[in-house]
């Protein structure tokens, strides 16, 4: 049977439960040698002084730049749909640690 020139190529993903769930992250440290970049992917919590990596993606160098260049197209559909997203001090290089929630007690 001819495949149909009409078509696009159609890709089958599988997404795991345990994956599908997600995680959260509020802060992401990118890295990169000369053959690929590592996005580690980190949860800090309020009051705790230790943050822990959830999740490492590591991309190509052509990999990193799509995705660059689909996060600024979907975060011009994000604007376009629901307004500006409000960016707070662009000169702070990490989210503050002091959420004014009580210190964690164990």
């Amino acid at each position: 049977m001819a495949e149909d020139k009409n078509q696009p190529n159609q890709l089958n993903i599988e997404l795991p439960e345990e994956i599908a769930e997600g995680i959260y992250a509020n802060l992401a440290i990118i890295s990169h040698s000369h053959s690929e970049f590592v996005v580690d992917f980190i949860r800090m919590m309020p009051n705790v002084p230790k943050a822990k990596v959830k999740a490492r993606v590591i991309l190509t160098p052509q990999h990193a730049k799509r995705l660059m260049k689909a996060l600024a197209e979907n975060v011009k559909k994000f604007e376009n749909q629901f307004g500006a997203i409000e960016e707070s001090d662009q000169n702070v290089s990490f989210p503050p640690m002091n959420f004014n929630t009580p210190k964690a007690q164990a």
